[in-house]
């Protein structure tokens, strides 16, 4: 089945587990200005592949797609080569897409149906001669067999954890890691009842609710087995790996969760959402031993009484840097999507944005900073790929909750003009404060004044109720700023760091030499350690 100007396709009410409070959840984002009012897509130019207007509210009950075309709800993207990417959609189809990279591809797209019937698909990998996707209930790989660009092959990778009915049991995934291993995660289950109380794990620990492995993270055996790594997820929509291999998934606010928020998955660790300990007496687990999980603290000290737990690498203050964060990727390009290679992309769903993440490892374990990067997508960022040339393609969905944009669905592209924006490129922790790394030189004059810097810092509270205000706030001085030979860096030494908080920066006062402010001033690094070397 090919065609350039496809059917409508109707399209089952379905929903996600995206936490939403308080957000204006109508009208267009597409002004992209950055904190200056410069132009963000002066530098970073946005193509619509496919997004058309919405005909419905997000969240009506006889929510309709549009007439024109495939209802592209994207939930996971897969780049084939360098005109193809295959997309698959909320319905349970696999699309192959052609003439994505051209620069008009409203008129040069093709679309061929490659594989139908699946349940929520929600992640895509292209590995060997397989689509690899994660349906509800398995984790399944996808072959066409005799060369007819149909599959008809459907291979279970695995199917082991449990599922009660719950419409939060949502599966994602499947990514690659350095190491070649497959991950995915599962979402916890919410408001379990009747029938979903019998599909339970029986004498769970700690007597939580849920159905086997929810709220984990896990990787796919060589003999098909579900491997549990780590514990303690919410509503772990985006996964992905770092430049050195490592993976990370995001999480999104809600009850013990105090805002959206980054982790580094690996063995025996605890997030924070404790209904997946239910799971912990399991046989493979690698967690043991928790009694009591500590409620109404200050993230510092509920970290001293629950020593499996940790926190994450980076807080995504709420609001300022998003409300619902999804997908990670990492800029592959070497430098043909701009000055940020090597650095991760994390969607934003209510927001109908990305922002950008630089991790650095202090005493062994990551921790970091967030930055704003682009905004004005036409609909909730679900899905990101980073294209064969180094593109972006954002998938879109908001169907179940809100967003801003003015598209139900879609897939845009981004694509660097060139233009380098003046920016924060990273921000690193230092024993008496941080340095600050820009995209091009500053103007010293500006930079060694400490009153072009606002900074501050803050906790959250560890708690079962809905999200934390941000707590123990405190401004925090600049002492003094030091420029670099080149330029390029400013250190600024700072009174007052505390561990485990967040610290933001605002700088405001910055110019480069050509006078310029820089885009996005704003930057939010998570001071888990403060290092003890220069």
């Amino acid at each position: 089945m090919v065609t350039q100007r496809p059917v409508k396709t109707t399209v089952a009410i379905l929903a996600f587990g995206i936490a939403l409070i308080g957000l204006p959840l109508t009208g267009s984002n597409s002004s992209a200005r950055g904190d200056d009012g410069g132009k963000e897509e002066d530098s970073y130019r946005l193509l619509s592949i496919a997004a058309p207007a919405a005909v419905t509210d997000s969240r009506s009950q006889h929510w309709k797609p549009s007439d024109d075309g495939v209802a592209l709800e994207v939930s996971g993207i897969a780049p084939l080569d360098d005109t193809r990417i295959a997309v698959s959609i909320r319905k349970g189809e696999i699309w192959i897409l052609d003439g994505v990279y051209d620069d008009d591809p409203d008129s040069k797209v093709t679309y061929h149906r490659f594989a139908s019937a699946l349940h929520e698909p929600l992640g895509l990998l292209k590995q060997d001669d397989a689509l690899i996707t994660a349906q509800r209930t398995e984790i399944t790989a996808i072959r066409d067999l005799d060369g007819d660009l149909v599959a008809d092959d459907y291979e279970t990778l695995t199917n082991d954890w449990g599922v009660t009915g719950c419409y939060h049991e949502y599966a994602y995934g499947p990514k690659r890691d350095g190491q070649g291993n497959l991950w995915f995660t599962l979402n916890i289950g919410m408001g379990l009842k009747g029938q979903q109380l019998t599909r339970i794990l029986p004498d769970a620990a700690l007597g939580y609710r849920q159905a086997k492995w929810r709220g984990w993270g896990l990787q796919i055996g060589a003999d098909g087995e579900a491997i549990p790594v780590c514990a303690g997820m919410r509503s772990p929509s985006g996964i992905g790996a770092n430049a050195a291999g490592d993976m990370f998934y995001t999480d999104q606010q809600g009850n013990w969760v105090a805002t959206n928020s980054l982790h580094h998955m690996r063995p025996g660790v605890f997030f924070h959402h404790p209904e997946s300990l239910a799971s912990m007496n399991q046989p493979g687990s690698p967690l043991s031993g928790i009694e009591s999980v500590p409620d109404g603290l200050p993230l510092p000290e509920a970290l001293q009484q629950f020593p499996q737990m940790r926190p994450p690498a980076v807080w995504f203050p709420y609001k300022k840097m998003g409300q619902s964060a999804t997908d990670i990727v990492l800029d592959e390009s070497g430098g043909s999507f701009g000055p940020f290679a090597g650095q991760l992309f994390v969607g934003e769903f209510t927001q109908a944005s990305i922002n950008r993440v630089f991790l650095e490892k202090v005493d062994g374990e990551y921790q970091g900073v967030c930055f704003p990067f682009r905004r004005g997508m036409a609909s909730a960022v679900l899905r990101l790929a980073q294209g064969n040339d180094g593109s972006l393609f954002v998938g879109m969905t908001n169907r179940g909750w809100s967003s801003l944009g003015t598209a139900s669905y879609g897939l845009q592209r981004l694509v660097w003009t060139g233009k380098t924006p003046f920016e924060i490129l990273a921000m690193r922790a230092k024993p008496d404060g941080f340095e600050l790394e820009f995209t091009s030189p500053v103007d010293p004059a500006s930079a060694v004044n400490p009153s072009s810097y606002q900074m501050s810092s803050h906790t959250y509270l560890y708690q079962s109720t809905y999200g934390s205000d941000e707590v123990q706030q405190r401004s925090l001085p600049i002492q003094r700023a030091v420029v670099s030979d080149d330029g390029r860096k400013v250190r600024l030494y700072v009174d007052g760091l505390r561990p485990l908080f967040v610290h933001e920066i605002n700088a405001a006062g910055i110019r480069n030499v050509d006078g310029q402010p820089l885009l996005h001033s704003q930057a939010h690094y998570t001071l888990n350690r403060i290092p003890t070397n220069q």
